[in-house]
């Protein structure tokens, strides 16, 4: 936690990347003394229970399932890795007791290739739970993307100086950062050349630069970053070198191609069937990290993540899957909806297996609308 709390005091966009990345830890922290608990908000709450979940469990294990959940708190306390895998295990155990079923551990009691046994009348379902980065959909990638910025911005904050105004640098790069075609110390090269010759576009196989004014509402006052995004879109990687209210240059990066999140989702979700037995019911938990409210209201909202689950589901890898649910941090973190599914997941069921009509299982398995 020291070493999350240092990368993330900077005031560099990489360090506002690692304060998201990590604001279950460091809320978590925060909340780590008494007086902080007694005025933590609801949702801050239900964090703190699933931490007290994950405490209570601990204190029920033998050795070697308790040695288990260690295992998993390290890991998620290592290098670039956060607790979001834990703490999304823990709330979907919560979510199916409070839909009536009974919860077992049997991953880390038992060992077993699924995470969790639920049951309810005698009628058992298995259910893994996995959770993924939606950069394994983006062309091109956050973490790329704030190197980039922060090498730049003193670069851009000089020349800013000398030439006041409000400016937006668009940048379409095909392969996106890091590649072979382009690096990061390439591109900023070319676009500080591209400033400094006063040129308004610059282009080739790797990159188009274009300079343009930047023109919104309310040029006076500083630019909401949900201005911002509402004019660039949700997919766009964006930035801005500020130097007081008035002289302002946005960047604004888009790949060549889109992202695709949703088939990322079902990659993991091939892998994560082949962990279910298929004498029972079979769920698979999926949960979307480093996601923006836009991001997954968009996914939901043009049915991207539905259309690619109900692909998935008719293909032989799915055989053994009874119904997908999705989560965000939306959800975990006790947004409201439409920032948040209505539900608390969005759930999908398969309608070939036998076992998705069960009765009993149904409160886990019905599709939500």
């Amino acid at each position: 936690m020291a070493e999350i709390g240092r990368r993330a005091r900077g005031a560099s966009l990489t360090g506002r990347a690692v304060q998201e990345r990590h604001a279950l830890e460091l809320t978590l922290q925060r909340l780590s003394t008494a007086e902080a608990m007694a005025g933590a908000s609801k949702p801050e709450r239900e964090l703190l229970a699933l931490a007290q979940t994950a405490a209570r469990l601990a204190d029920t294990l033998p050795a070697e399932p308790r040695q288990r959940l260690r295992a998993l708190v390290l890991a998620g306390l290592t290098g670039e890795a956060n607790l979001i895998p834990l703490f999304h295990l823990l709330r979907v155990a919560a979510l199916h007791r409070e839909r009536g079923f009974e919860v077992r551990f049997t991953g880390l009691a038992e060992g077993t290739p699924h995470d969790l046994l639920i049951s309810n009348g005698g009628t058992e379902a298995e259910v893994v739970c996995e959770a993924l980065s939606a950069e394994e959909g983006r062309p091109l990638l956050r973490g790329d993307w704030c190197t980039f910025v922060d090498g730049i911005n003193p670069d851009l904050q000089t020349w800013l100086a000398a030439h006041p105004g409000r400016y937006v640098l668009k940048m379409t790069l095909p392969d996106g950062l890091g590649g072979d075609a382009l690096d990061g110390p390439a591109l900023q090269r070319r676009i500080m050349e591209m400033l400094r010759d006063r040129r308004r576009q610059d282009s080739n196989t790797a990159a188009v630069l274009k300079l343009d004014p930047l023109v919104l509402a309310g040029a006076q006052v500083a630019v909401p970053a949900q201005a911002l995004r509402a004019l660039f879109g949700p997919e766009a990687q964006l930035a801005v070198a500020q130097q007081g209210s008035g002289n302002m240059l946005v960047l604004a990066a888009r790949a060549g191609q889109a992202s695709d999140i949703a088939k990322a989702v079902c990659r993991r979700m091939v892998s994560a069937a082949s962990r279910l037995g298929g004498q029972r019911a079979g769920i698979l938990a999926m949960f979307l990290d480093d996601l923006g409210r836009q991001e997954w209201r968009g996914l939901r909202e043009r049915r991207d993540l539905e259309g690619a689950v109900r692909r998935f589901l008719t293909t032989p890898e799915a055989r053994r899957v009874s119904a997908v649910s999705c989560a965000s941090r939306m959800e975990l973190f006790g947004m409201a909806p439409p920032d948040a599914a209505p539900e608390g997941e969005l759930r999908f069921r398969n309608p070939a297996r036998p076992h998705s009509r069960e009765p009993a299982l149904l409160p886990a398995l019905v599709s939500t609308p």
